[in-house]
């Protein structure tokens, strides 16, 4: 997972590839624990609060864009 001043430097495309590729992710960690238990159940936090990131700083562009074009 990237920092947040990586964050920051993303362009949108690859903010839109980063969220695909962490989700697909997280759905794999999810499915493996159900099949059987993970040897670092933890991972699937780690990955949730990672998503959860990127789709904030892509709120948080959408918004500042709206406030923008707003004025």
């Amino acid at each position: 997972m990237k920092n947040k001043t990586d964050l920051k430097s993303l362009s949108a495309e690859a903010l839109k590839e980063q969220i695909k590729t962490e989700q697909a992710q997280g759905q794999q960690l999810r499915f493996a624990h159900a099949i059987s238990p993970l040897e670092n159940p933890a991972r699937i936090k780690v990955n949730r609060k990672a998503v959860a990131r990127l789709l904030t700083e892509e709120n948080r562009r959408k918004n500042e864009q709206a406030t923008k074009s707003a004025q």
